[in-house]
């Protein structure tokens, strides 16, 4: 399904995806794994934003909890870079079934 010297030459857009998901949308739009990995990232930035915004309203119990929840998103993030960077098209836990792009 995806083309090895695809995967080869974009890994790095593809590691890029998880700190700055529309680099590769833009650098690398003709490559399928590129895309992948920019839709795993956009998904893992939308929803450390909601996380953030919903943790960050709720008074005590969510401030408890959101150094927490933005520790796994640092986690999936590493999860995600480490795929990419290994050439591997995997999902991210909880997130990575979603489909944006």
């Amino acid at each position: 399904m995806y083309d090895s010297t695809d995967i080869q030459n974009n890994k790095g857009m593809a590691i890029l995806a998880y700190i700055l998901f529309f680099v590769p949308l833009i650098a690398a739009k003709d490559s399928k794994f590129a895309w992948y990995h920019a839709n795993q990232g956009l998904t893992l930035f939308l929803a450390a934003v909601a996380a953030n915004v919903v943790l960050g309203i709720l008074p005590f119990i969510g401030w408890l909890l959101l150094p927490f929840a933005n520790l796994a998103v640092v986690v999936l993030a590493i999860l995600g870079i480490v795929a990419a960077a290994q050439g591997q098209v995997k999902p991210l836990p909880v997130i990575g079934s979603y489909t944006l792009l």
